[in-house]
């Protein structure tokens, strides 16, 4: 090979994860011998060599998980923390959170420098942060546990917790059309998430399937925030005519949406039914309540708390069989039966 061979080819080569290779490589118990032999065959053919600064952090026990996150929904990364500390606490272990910037070219290298800083013993990487290769990558490289919140399948299921969002805009799509809509309008996230690339995707093509399509200028990008949610908005209720429903990506812009057709005398619902995703505090106290997904976000960050427990102790995860969840649609005031036309 023309670079150092990685735990990644070793596990590549060998038909296993790269967990197993970790156990071996650490001298763990829990391998069968002919798999052990097998790994061990594939790490003296590649002439593969672990990290020592790596292994040594890996082996130095701190009782610090780490949380590294770049979102701007404050409620969710407080569920996400509920969810983790409820955990950790039962097993001795603290929290430390570390805000980062995913967009920075310099982000895997700062990531994984608190990682170092800190002694931390693992860590829980939320989206989009979670969403980008490279920085597992590196934490596998520097012999660091981590476990990934996402919306799809991009690892080895030790390594992640998966939320369906393409499944739970999927049920979105059919509820509004059950309604009798069929003039439905979306505020997008950032293209450049899986999240916003799977709930487009679940809520378009279920549509499509259902004879109905979305024309280019009924779907608008937003940002994820309450300030991007009313600029969308503004956006879509200047349309002639105007869309029948909005749905948008979050809760957050959901209730941007809200105060537009406030500012501008629509009534939600009566003349436009608006829906969001997340189910978080703000959806059932705006007025009218919205109509929204909930994502059990307290429940599968607690789900990652043990599975990075297990991965640090190099134990099986206990209560943890499913690592993908499917949100649920969750009714309230925000939506209705389309008018007659």
């Amino acid at each position: 090979m023309d670079k150092k061979p990685t735990i990644n080819d070793v596990a590549r080569i060998a038909g296993v994860s790269k967990r197993t290779v970790s156990r071996v490589i650490n001298g763990a118990s829990n391998v069968g011998a002919a798999t052990r032999e097998k790994i061990q065959r594939v790490v003296d053919e590649l002439g593969f060599s672990p990290d020592k600064q790596a292994r040594g952090l890996a082996a130095s026990r701190s009782y610090l998980i780490g949380l590294i996150y770049d979102n701007p929904d404050a409620l969710y990364i407080d569920q996400v923390q509920r969810g983790v500390l409820d955990v950790c606490s039962k097993k001795g272990y603290e929290l430390v959170v570390h805000p980062c910037s995913y967009r920075s070219d310099e982000f895997v290298s700062n990531c994984v420098g608190f990682v170092r800083r800190s002694n931390i013993d693992g860590v829980i990487v939320l989206p989009p942060v979670s969403e980008s290769n490279e920085l597992a990558a590196a934490l596998e490289n520097h012999g660091i546990n981590y476990v990934r919140l996402t919306s799809v399948d991009i690892d080895d299921k030790e390594n992640i917790v998966v939320s369906d969002d393409r499944a739970a805009l999927s049920d979105m799509a059919r509820y509004l059309v059950s309604l009798g809509h069929k003039d439905i309008a979306i505020i997008s996230g950032p293209n450049h998430y899986y999240s916003t690339v799977e709930r487009l995707e679940g809520i378009t093509q279920t549509l499509k399937e259902l004879g109905l399509s979305i024309p280019a200028e009924r779907i608008v990008e937003g940002k994820n925030s309450y300030e991007s949610g009313i600029e969308c908005a503004r956006a879509l209720l200047i349309q002639t005519p105007r869309p029948q429903v909005i749905v948008a990506n979050n809760d957050e812009m959901a209730a941007g949406v809200l105060k537009v057709a406030h500012e501008l005398g629509i009534d939600v619902p009566g003349e436009l039914s608006v829906a969001g995703f997340d189910d978080n505090l703000l959806a059932s106290r705006v007025i009218p309540s919205l109509t929204t997904v909930q994502r059990p976000v307290v429940a599968m960050a607690g789900i990652a708390a043990k599975k990075i427990v297990a991965l640090i102790e190099n134990k099986p995860a206990e209560g943890v069989e499913e690592y993908t969840i499917k949100p649920h649609l969750i009714i309230r005031e925000s939506t209705r039966k389309a008018a007659k036309q």
